[in-house]
């Protein structure tokens, strides 16, 4: 019943999970185009909120940001649903990899340029929603100022996790100084249900004292234990998106093992040079960059037979998102709350502000190591692609699929 109330709202979260490339800031742009302008299933106003609170959760930013789409739109039954419908596509193509990565040639599939315009069409994406975003947020002088100053420091910090969400404090902060702007309402604040953070909370605990146990007891099959509370453990406290995970998951399953193997036969551990190709392959991937987690999942335990390599694969996928999908569907419901006092009310001018900043910022981070100036072919290419896309999405009521289509048949063709 579910299925058939919902099947125009899910076939769209599955076209977005097989079309999102570049990164969580150009899915939350094409998130603008698909949910907000072609379907109306939530306003820009609101897809700017929800991507402001989950900047500040530990997860995946933009996974969550689509979970409370489908939240919104029939509560925690439709966000599971959309959950898996969205992570499943790259969850699927990464743990195929850790399968095929020794039957096919690495060095010519990190250097396909059938992606050699992703980077362009998601910087085309950004600026869309710039235009988009603009004139809900900036409003006033100090809404300039913030955004001014959120687009610098994003451009400057790009890297450092924990920039996005410092900023979307400070703006917070920022706007609530001035007292004129109150709730027009009043509303008494909602019950919370702790269901799902209790859950988050034993899980936790329970997977890092068992795989505790299972190491110093040496258990002889212990590693999908240990897979489990190394994928969970890094799940909830990561933040910063793919970007940080990645590096997280390079020393914890290539680098740490290397130093203690000798001592740990049992250790999990993954060839440098495949995690590598992981990494690289991840990125043109459509869909959530945390489906990272499918693939190291397979490789930690392609040692114990195909059987095992599947069940790491799931494992992998349960532990690197199962941690975002339980904080955000506690922490929205005590964000809503919040809004109804004044002094939160008053930040929201300020976060989003500081949101369109960001999407500034990300806009020209993405766009500093893409071939625009130079006297060739390809920066008259890369021109194009970014500004047809921007217009595209502006303008006309192309899907953005048919956009990224095009994108992949432009690269293969040049």
């Amino acid at each position: 019943m579910l299925l058939l109330r919902h099947f125009s709202f899910l076939k769209a979260v599955f076209l977005h999970s097989v079309t999102a490339f570049g990164g969580p800031q150009a899915h939350v742009a094409m998130m603008l185009k698909t949910f907000v302008r072609q379907t109306h299933y939530i306003t820009e106003e609101e897809l700017m909120e929800y991507n402001a609170f989950c900047q500040l959760l530990p997860g995946a930013s933009s996974t969550q940001t689509l979970t409370l789409i489908g939240y919104k739109r029939g509560g925690v039954p439709l966000a599971v649903l959309t959950l898996i419908i969205w992570i499943l596509p790259a969850c699927i193509l990464m743990g195929a990899l850790s399968f095929l990565l020794h039957y096919i040639d690495k060095k010519a599939l990190n250097n396909t340029d059938i992606f050699k315009f992703i980077g362009p069409m998601a910087a085309g994406f950004l600026l869309y929603a710039c235009f988009t975003a603009f004139p809900i947020a900036i409003k006033n002088t100090i809404t300039w100022v913030i955004m001014i100053i959120g687009t610098a420091v994003t451009y400057f910090f790009f890297k450092q996790p924990a920039i996005f969400p410092a900023l979307i404090i400070l703006g917070g902060i920022t706007t609530n100084l001035s007292r004129k702007r109150i709730p027009q309402t009043e509303q008494k604040p909602s019950k919370i249900k702790w269901w799902n953070f209790w859950l988050f909370g034993i899980i936790f605990i329970a997977a890092g004292i068992i795989s505790e146990i299972a190491k110093s007891d040496n258990w002889p099959d212990r590693k999908p234990i240990n897979l489990f509370e190394n994928t969970y453990r890094m799940g909830s406290l990561v933040f910063g998106g793919g970007q940080v995970l990645m590096p997280m998951m390079y020393e914890q399953f290539s680098v740490r093992p290397e130093a203690i193997k000798q001592k740990d036969a049992n250790v999990i551990q993954i060839d440098e040079e495949d995690m590598y190709t992981g990494m690289g392959i991840v990125r043109a991937m459509p869909g959530p960059v945390f489906s990272i987690g499918s693939f190291t999942g397979g490789m930690a335990l392609k040692d114990m037979g195909q059987g095992m390599q599947v069940m790491g694969c799931i494992i992998g996928t349960i532990g690197i998102f199962l941690p975002s999908a339980l904080l955000v569907l506690f922490f929205f419901p005590i964000w809503n709350n919040l809004k109804k006092y004044a002094a939160v009310y008053r930040s929201l001018e300020g976060i989003n502000a500081v949101v369109v900043g960001i999407m500034i910022g990300s806009t020209f981070y993405i766009m500093k190591d893409i071939s625009l100036i130079e006297a060739k072919t390809i920066s008259l290419l890369n021109v194009s692609v970014i500004l047809g896309t921007c217009l595209l999405l502006y303008y006309t009521r192309i899907p953005s699929p048919l956009i990224v289509a095009a994108c992949l048949l432009l690269g293969y063709v040049f």
